[in-house]
């Protein structure tokens, strides 16, 4: 097929995004802070354990603080952003709003690293590893996190709202939404595992519970008892996203979905006649299966646009530029 000049630059555009990008990932190592901040793995992983062991849901909030850096312009530390009156971060978008959490204990993290090696690590990889952590204090598996990210000097609201997937998410939105990133449907059924641990407040899955018919009945009803109908009334309140395991690290969500007790909408659409649902099936039957897919996923998820070289800064506080 003959290119014309508009094609050729747009061909020459995708191949230079992606020299680019590929090149950014093959600059994280890990063994990036192996002469620089030795105590680093120690250091991180003494804090995070004592998080958990004050709040268990903690492990799952640190993972989800990841995520959520990762899917707006990279895993560059702009989701611990403060706003400023001359300054609006992410913190307060739609999806993060009420919702975010772990910021304190990110606090603790960078300050404990810092007293270790000044300067030195950033608050993207502290949240990598903190994930990481998470997943393995809470049960699950464990890998060799990719590390060299530095933080970005600002962050976006407006990306925050339009990347982030919503608990309404469609399936195809979901895959629309994970595939801007460069994740694939089975990264984002792989990803979507970590709801075998944490909560989600009423006012996410209200509707699911209420007004939707692939749910298990008796399942529903036992929500609803924490959940009232009328908007605005127990907005906040908590419900368990796995409700077999919720402070376990397993394959128990993806067994919940076939048996059509996914809290959120988002969820069960991964279980719901489409594409996804062979994948589901493997991943509720094969805890080995869940675990490698999970860890390739993540590891791929930590690639997504770093900040490297001289770009971005080694911020002192996690929460303003320097």
């Amino acid at each position: 097929m003959a290119f014309s000049k508009n094609n050729s630059f747009a061909a020459a555009t995708v191949l230079l995004y992606f020299l680019l990008t590929s090149t950014a990932s093959a600059q994280l190592s890990t063994t990036f802070y192996s002469a620089s901040c030795p105590s680093l793995q120690t250091t991180v992983r003494s804090a995070v354990l004592t998080a958990i062991l004050q709040e268990v849901r903690m492990g799952a909030s640190l993972l989800r603080l990841h995520f959520l850096d990762c899917f707006v312009n990279g895993c560059d530390g702009s989701i611990l952003l403060d706003d400023t009156s001359s300054f609006t971060g992410e913190k307060n978008a739609a999806p993060n709003n009420n919702s975010a959490r772990g910021f304190d204990v990110v606090d603790t993290i960078k300050a404990a690293v810092e007293r270790a090696c000044p300067g030195t690590v950033s608050c993207a990889d502290l949240l990598a590893i903190a994930a990481r952590d998470s997943v393995v204090i809470l049960g699950g598996p464990i890998w060799n996190v990719k590390l060299g990210r530095r933080d970005a000097r600002t962050a976006s609201q407006a990306a925050a709202n339009s990347r982030i997937p919503s608990p309404a998410s469609s399936l195809s939105s979901l895959i629309s939404s994970f595939a801007n990133v460069g994740l694939s449907s089975t990264d984002m059924v792989a990803l979507s595992g970590s709801h075998t641990v944490g909560q989600s407040r009423c006012a996410s899955f209200r509707n699911r519970i209420y007004n939707e018919t692939t749910i298990n009945p008796t399942f529903a009803q036992a929500r609803q008892q924490n959940c009232p109908r009328a908007t605005g009334t127990g907005d906040n309140n908590l419900a368990p996203l796995d409700l077999q395991t919720p402070v376990t690290f397993d394959n128990r969500y993806y067994q919940n979905l076939i048996n059509s007790r996914g809290l959120l909408h988002s969820d069960q659409q991964l279980f719901s006649g489409g594409s996804t649902d062979s994948l589901v099936r493997t991943y509720s039957s094969n805890p080995s299966a869940f675990s490698a897919g999970f860890v390739a996923a993540m590891i791929k998820m930590g690639d997504i646009s770093p900040l490297t070289g001289s770009s971005g800064e080694i911020r002192k506080n996690c929460r303003k530029p320097n």
